[in-house]
């Protein structure tokens, strides 16, 4: 039994055990199995052992429990855990290794264990046993045997005390009578007298009172009128039930009810209780000897006689009962007759399952001294008896094939095929319907298992096998022949294309694949593209390692007809070629600038030469407007890439950004972060504006101050601007009317001045036109910025210092110790 069938088991009795506790309410869902110490553990590795369960059927019931399946995983790694510490040998046979292991493990723990266990932990499976076949059936509360009490009247029902009979005539003659029988089981009818019933069946009793009435009712010997007796209210009877039973004693049932409504009743049969000898018992004489495997196998109520009153069912103890187990389909322990044999056994269990192995059958039995073993052949089951405690054990089949060989590879229906007597590796191949065009045929090899289940490789020749110049090599049980494509070994080969195509990308190579293949696979070229100065770059596989200008690439530059024509000087590609088409020379996308505020005629312009600058631009938008302020014009510069992320012509300026997140890392370290949180990180980001002096620009046009407008620009000129913003470490942060006579210190004493926080030396001010200009230090004085309309004072907050901690402290005060132990050591 391997460590997996163990874990199985083991889990079946965890299941077991829930079920045993049902009767105290216990859900086995939130049993917890970190909570369960190693002797339990072992107790169910012990127990796991002498049963001999399938695995599928474990772990039917295991699931039908409802045990989650993170419970099932840590009982299985604590089983691994006990087995590698305590050194358990595991082994691959049945219950006959794995009784002996459980006594040897019974044994391990009465000597090891010393902490004291409770009787719980102790007796947990003190009352397992396996299931008894036909107990459910008077046990499952959803099968009943209740009489139909609305049938029609049972002509064999005998009448007794307390019935009611209901007399109808019908014809010459109407009358309807509703007589109850008296304890003497007489009836009384009107102008007839008594008539004695007691005793009768109802046919017997129709006859009589129709004799009876006869001379009453001369029509009845006619036939003009006729007579009709039933049952109207159906008496109560008494029946005792002895001997095993779940539930004995005597019980009061309708006259109605049979054996099994008795059994219902009572439960059936206890764990010791015969379902196979049930007796009843009336006038101190058995009448009828129910087997309930007649009803349980078949559905046939054999000798389910309708109950009398006094009625007495009595259930022996069982003679013999054995246990099926393993590979059947019903699992079970069943009750044998003395006539029955081994093969009875099965076809009670169901016969064997789909996996079962059915040569022979392990056979456990009880001796006077000791346990044996034996072994049942096929040929023997009609004819074994069966003895009292056998446990019968079907294994399952081998899990291997007799008979197969396999084929893989660049054959037309690799797979699995029998072995049949003298099949060879061409025979073989035959099977599979022959190779495919781009098989291997250099060499093949096959894997084989040794004698010993150690693997073997036979190489061959396919080439030489298929036309006959070598000779076949015959296949034994499990071959397993492996025929190799050559695409399978070599690299896949590829072609790429990347530039002015419509869809540039990595192409399959082909034999003869041509430069214009490839364009045409990548949709032709683009507007932009150009059919000459191709670049062709292909791998160099000899290259002189050891010279420091070998060649890594050789590179061909070649010229296409621009309509992809077929001419005779195609260059043909080779694996892994790497095709670069570039744009034409002269080819530019239309670039736009916005202008923006107050310029005559704002909007978009489109940039007309490579120099056009700012000056230019405000002149084609008409100059700017009465209202205009110069001074805080503005210019945002995405950058192409981010307003025109389609314009090939864009460069990705990085630097731009990584001069940006520096700016925000310095920020930060001045307190920025903490002032403005978040709004100014961003901002600082965001920040695409260009400080430029418009008034500079329109005075000296084509100046270093007159910048050259690129893509995606935005020129803003705003009207005359009147606020001043303070923002930052100060006490009321807000706007302020701008006044040409205030400076700085007092927009800042205008918002309240300063913070405790404030860090005065790294306050700033930010222009309308996006420039900044920072405070700065004249010996002990501190030189503001001017302030201009539409400015922002900034005011960051000081860095928080790290408070000193006790350790700090202790470490400060020991190294000043120290130092001052140096220097008295040196004055001496």
């Amino acid at each position: 039994m391997n460590v997996r069938n163990i874990f199985t088991a083991v889990l079946f009795f965890v299941v077991v055990l829930i079920a045993q506790s049902a009767y105290s309410q216990t859900n086995y869902s939130d049993v917890k199995v970190d909570a369960l110490t190693d002797a339990q553990v072992r107790q169910m590795i012990q127990r796991a052992e002498s049963v001999g369960y399938s695995d599928a059927q474990l772990e039917q019931m295991a699931a039908a429990q409802g045990m989650k399946a993170g419970e099932v995983q840590k009982l299985r790694d604590r089983v691994e855990k006990i087995r590698k510490a305590s050194g358990d040998v595991v082994k691959q046979g049945t219950d006959v290794s794995t009784e002996r292991q459980a006594d040897t493990t019974t044994n391990r723990i009465t000597r090891n264990t010393k902490t004291p266990t409770s009787k719980k932990e102790t007796d947990i499976f003190a009352d397992f046993k396996p299931k008894i076949f036909g107990a459910e059936l008077f046990a499952n509360s959803n099968i009943s045997f209740e009489p139909n009490l609305r049938m029609a009247t049972p002509r064999s029902y005998v009448i007794g005390p307390d019935d009611e009979l209901l007399v109808d005539l019908s014809g010459d003659n109407e009358a309807n009578y509703k007589l109850r029988v008296n304890p003497e089981g007489i009836i009384t009818l009107q102008f007839v007298g008594p008539v004695a019933v007691g005793g009768l069946s109802i046919e017997q009793a129709s006859s009589k009172i129709k004799s009876k009435m006869s001379g009453t009712y001369p029509a009845l010997k006619s036939g003009r009128t006729s007579l009709a007796i039933n049952l109207g209210n159906i008496r109560s009877i008494k029946i005792t039930l002895l001997g095993e039973v779940v539930k004995p004693g005597s019980y009061t049932l309708s006259s109605l009810s049979t054996v099994f409504n008795a059994l219902n009743a009572s439960g059936g049969p206890n764990a010791n209780g015969s379902f196979r000898k049930i007796q009843v018992i009336r006038g101190n004489k058995v009448i009828s000897t129910i087997d309930v495997y007649d009803f349980l196998l078949n559905g046939i109520q054999k000798n389910n006689i309708r109950l009398q009153d006094q009625d007495v069912i009595n259930i022996p103890v069982y003679q013999s009962r054995v246990e099926m187990s393993g590979e059947v389909k019903r699992p079970a322990l069943f009750e044998i007759l003395s006539n029955e044999s081994l093969e009875d056994v099965i076809r009670f269990a169901g016969g064997f399952s789909d996996k079962a192995y059915t040569a022979q059958i392990k056979v456990l039995q009880n001796t006077n001294k000791e346990r044996k073993i034996s072994d049942v052949p096929a040929e023997q089951f009609a004819t074994y008896g069966p003895l009292n405690g056998d446990k019968y054990i079907v294994e399952s089949i081998l899990d291997r094939f007799e008979n197969r060989v396999e084929i893989a590879g660049a054959v037309f229906r690799p797979g699995q095929f029998e072995l049949d007597k003298g099949l060879t590796l061409k025979g073989l191949i035959a099977k599979a319907d022959g190779i495919r065009e781009d098989a291997f045929l250099n060499r093949g090899y096959i894997s084989r298992l040794n004698a010993d289940n150690s693997l073997a490789l036979i190489s061959f020749d396919l080439s030489k096998i298929l036309n006959g110049t070598e000779a076949d090599v015959p296949l034994f049980r499990e071959d397993r022949v492996t025929i190799s494509s050559i695409f399978d070994l070599r690299d896949e080969y590829k072609v790429s294309i990347q530039g002015e195509v419509r869809a540039p990308g990595i192409f399959d190579y082909a034999d003869n694949m041509k430069l214009e293949d490839v364009i045409q696979m990548a949709g032709g070229f683009r507007e932009g593209g150009t059919p000459n100065r191709i670049e062709v770059s292909r791998r160099i596989k000899n290259s002189d390692a050891m010279s420091a200008s070998a060649l890594t690439a050789e590179v061909f530059n070649i010229s296409v007809d621009p309509n992809l024509k077929i001419v005779d000087t195609d260059f043909v590609l080779k694996p892994f070629d790497v095709i670069s088409i570039r744009s034409a020379e002269g080819y530019q996308i239309q670039k736009q600038v916005k202008l923006e505020g107050e310029v005559l005629y704002p909007g978009t312009y489109t940039i007309m030469q490579k120099n056009e600058r700012i000056s230019d631009l405000v002149k084609r938008a008409g100059g700017l407007t009465q209202t205009a302020y110069a001074d805080g014009a503005s210019l945002k510069r995405p950058g192409a890439e981010k307003s025109n992320p389609n314009d090939k012509n864009a460069i990705n300026n990085k630097e731009e950004e990584d001069k940006k997140f520096l700016s925000l890392k310095r920020a930060q370290e001045v307190g920025t972060k903490d002032t403005l949180r978040a709004d100014v990180e961003q901002k600082l980001i965001q920040s695409d504006l260009v400080g430029i002096d418009l008034i500079q620009i329109l005075k000296k046009p084509q100046s270093r101050y007159d910048l050259i407008v690129e893509d995606g620009d935005v020129i803003r000129v705003p009207r005359q601007l009147q606020i001043v913003k303070v923002t930052g470490e100060v006490l009321n942060p807000n706007g302020i009317v701008y006044l040409p006579s205030k400076n700085f210190k007092q927009y800042i004493n205008g918002a309240g001045g300063f913070t405790s926080n404030a860090h005065k030396r790294g306050a700033y001010i930010k222009y309308a036109n996006g420039s900044v200009e920072s405070a700065r230090k004249f010996l002990f004085f501190n030189n503001f910025p001017k302030v201009k309309p539409g400015a922002e004072i900034l005011v960051p907050k000081k860095a928080e210092r790290e408070r000193m901690t006790a350790q700090s402290w202790i470490g400060l005060g020991t190294a000043i110790a120290s130092m001052g132990a140096i220097i008295v050591s040196l004055l001496r």
